[in-house]
C-alpha cells in the first residue's frame, strides 16, 4: 500500500492524469449492472493520494493541481458510466451522429468540472492524518450536491450509488438519503489511503470495517420485515419493446393494437387477459399523436380494456389563446375517458426542450426525441387518483433520479401516497448499462421514502419494487414482456422523508468539522 501511494503521490504529467482517469473508470464497476461495490475503493483511495501529491509553489497552485486531478478522475468516471448516451445519437444517425462526441465526451467533460471542484474544496481543508478523508468527503459530497442542482441538475451515478446500488447498504438511505450516502461512500471507500505502518494503519482498518459492518447490520435488520400487499389490486405492466424508428404517426393504429393485444394476453390460468386485472400500466411515449384529440383511439381503448383502469404516457395539448402548450403527461383512463393526468415537471434538456433554442436553431440543432412541439414543463405537482388504487406519485422518466425533488413533492402533497408510479422510455439507450443504472437509481427512491414503486419501461427494465427496495419481479431488457403482480403496501414515513432537508446537511456538517480536526494521528 505504501508503494502504491508513493507512486501516485509522486506521479507527474500524463502519468498522473492517466492514473486519475483510469481509477475513475474502475469506480463504475460499483454501479449497476455490475454492482461490485469494492471497486469504489480504487477511485476514492487514489483521490486521497492525488491530493496528497498536489503540492505547489503557492497554496493556490496546489489547489489548481488538485482540481486538475479531480477533473481527470471525474472524466474517467463519467465516460465509463455514460458512454451509452452515444446510442441515442445513433438512433437517427443521419440527423444526430455528428453530436455523438458531445454526448460521449462533452457531457462527461462538463460533469467532471464538479469533481474537480470537489477536489479543490478538499484541498482547501487538507491536512495530514485521518482528517484528510473527512476533507475529501466534505468537498466531493458538496460538489455532488451541486451537480444534482446546477443547470436543472444531473445527479446520474452520484457517488452515493456505490452504496445505494447494494440493497443491504442502501437501507441507510431511509435515514440519510442519497446525498447522505455520498458522504458515507467517500469516507468509507477512501479510508484505505490511511493504511501504512503502525497503530494508525490498524485503527483506520478497524474503523472502516466498523462502518461497513454497522451499515450491513442496519440493512439486514431492516430487510427482515416481509412485504405486505394491498388487497384487491392486480397489476399488469406492459413492456411493448417498440423501437424508436417504429414510433411514427403513420403507424399509430398498429402501435395501439400492439399495446391492446399485450394487455389482453393470457399469462396463467389465473390471468387469462385484461378482465383478470384491475390496473394496467403502459410506459412513457406510447402514442405518436395527441390521444385526447383522437376519440376513435379512446373509444377503442374503452372497448378493449373492459373494466381495467389504464395508466399510460400520453403527450397532452393545452390551448391558451393563440398559443398551444404541449406536455409530456401521464394519464389515467377509465372506460375510454381521461380521468386524471400529470404533466412532467422536470424536462430533459435537448430531449424534451432546447436550452438556448433560438441560438441552436440557427445552427440547425433540434431536439433529439419526437414531440408535437417543444414540451412545456408542468407547473403543479399532483397525485394521480384511480378507483381501487391508493393515490400514486407520478414520476416520468428521469424525474425518479432526483431525491430532493421527489421528497419535496411528497412533503407538499395533501396526503401520503401509497406508491410511486414511474413510466419511462429507455429505448433510446439500447441494450446497454444505462437502463440498469436508471432502475437502480429509481429503486433508491423507494428506500428513501418507504413507498413501493411500479415501473413501466418501453424496452425495459419494468419492475415492481417494494418499499425496502426489493425488486419483487422485473422484465429483461430489450424484449417484449408482460409483468403481472400485486401492489406492495407502503411503510410509515421514513426518517428521511420527514427530514429530507436536514439529513444531508447534518452529514455534511459532520465531515466538515472532521476535516478541521488536526490530530497528530488517527
Amino acid at each position: 500500500m505504501l508503494f502504491l501511494s508513493h507512486k501516485v503521490i509522486l506521479a507527474e504529467g500524463w502519468t498522473r492524469r492517466l492514473i486519475a482517469f483510469f481509477s475513475g473508470a474502475i469506480g463504475v464497476l460499483a454501479l449497476a449492472p455490475f454492482s461490485f461495490f469494492p471497486a469504489f475503493f480504487v477511485p476514492m483511495t487514489v483521490a486521497v493520494w492525488l491530493i496528497d501529491g498536489s503540492s505547489g509553489e503557492t497554496r493556490w497552485a496546489g489547489i489548481r493541481r488538485a482540481a486538475g486531478a479531480g477533473w481527470w478522475l471525474g472524466f474517467g468516471y463519467f465516460v465509463a458510466g455514460l458512454w451509452w448516451l452515444g446510442v441515442a445519437f445513433l438512433t437517427e444517425a443521419d440527423r444526430f451522429a455528428w453530436a455523438l462526441p458531445l454526448g460521449v465526451l462533452g457531457l462527461p467533460a462538463g460533469l467532471a468540472i464538479f469533481t474537480g471542484l470537489g477536489f479543490a474544496l478538499a484541498r482547501l481543508m487538507w491536512s495530514p492524518g485521518a482528517a484528510r478523508i473527512f476533507a475529501l468527503a466534505a468537498g466531493l459530497s458538496a460538489a455532488e450536491w451541486l451537480r444534482g442542482h446546477v443547470l436543472t441538475g444531473f445527479p446520474w451515478n452520484d457517488f452515493g450509488m456505490a452504496l445505494g446500488g447494494n440493497l443491504v447498504f442502501a437501507q441507510a438511505a431511509s435515514v440519510v438519503g442519497l446525498y447522505g450516502l455520498t458522504v458515507l461512500s467517500v469516507l468509507l471507500f477512501s479510508a484505505p489511503a490511511l493504511l501504512g505502518k503502525g497503530h494508525s494503519s490498524r485503527r483506520a482498518l478497524v474503523l472502516t470495517l466498523f462502518g461497513f459492518v454497522a451499515l450491513a447490520l442496519f440493512g439486514v435488520a431492516r430487510l427482515q420485515d416481509k412485504t405486505e400487499f394491498v388487497k384487491g389490486v392486480k397489476l399488469r405492466i406492459v413492456q411493448a419493446n417498440v423501437a424508436n424508428d417504429e414510433f411514427r404517426f403513420d403507424r399509430r393504429a398498429e402501435l395501439l393494437e400492439r399495446y391492446l393485444k399485450l394487455s389482453d394476453r393470457s399469462t396463467s390460468p389465473q390471468t387469462t387477459g385484461v378482465s383478470d386485472v384491475t390496473h394496467v400500466v403502459w410506459p412513457e411515449s406510447v402514442f405518436p399523436f395527441i390521444l385526447s384529440r383522437d376519440p376513435l383511439s379512446l373509444s377503442t381503448i374503452a372497448s378493449r380494456m373492459q373494466n381495467a383502469i389504464l395508466f399510460t404516457g400520453a403527450a397532452r395539448a393545452q390551448v391558451e389563446g393563440s398559443h398551444t402548450k404541449y406536455f409530456n403527461a401521464l394519464a389515467v383512463i377509465q372506460q375510454g375517458e381521461i380521468k386524471d393526468y400529470f404533466d412532467k415537471m422536470h424536462l430533459t434538456p435537448f430531449g424534451e426542450y432546447m436550452p438556448f433554442a433560438d441560438l441552436l436553431a440557427r445552427a440547425g440543432v433540434t431536439q433529439f426525441v419526437w414531440s408535437p412541439g417543444a414540451f412545456d414543463a408542468g407547473e403543479y405537482s399532483r397525485l394521480l387518483l384511480a378507483p381501487g388504487l391508493p393515490a400514486a406519485l407520478p414520476l416520468i422518466c428521469y424525474e425518479a433520479i432526483f431525491p430532493e425533488e421527489v421528497a419535496k413533492r411528497l412533503s407538499e402533497s395533501s396526503a401520503r401516497p401509497g406508491l410511486m408510479l414511474n413510466v419511462t422510455n429507455d429505448g433510446w439507450f439500447g441494450v446497454t448499462t444505462g437502463p440498469y443504472q436508471h432502475l437502480s437509481q429509481a429503486r433508491l427512491r423507494a428506500v428513501e421514502q418507504g413507498l413501493p414503486m411500479v415501473r413501466s419501461a418501453n424496452t425495459g427494465i419494468s419492475a415492481i419494487v417494494d418499499p425496502f427496495g426489493r425488486i419483487l419481479d422485473s422484465t429483461s431488457l430489450g424484449i417484449e414482456a408482460i409483468l403481472d403482480g400485486s401492489l406492495p403496501k407502503a411503510l410509515p414515513a421514513t426518517y428521511y422523508s420527514q427530514h429530507w432537508r436536514l439529513a444531508p446537511a447534518v452529514a455534511w456538517l459532520i465531515v466538515f468539522l472532521g476535516a478541521l480536526i488536526r490530530p497528530r494521528n488517527i
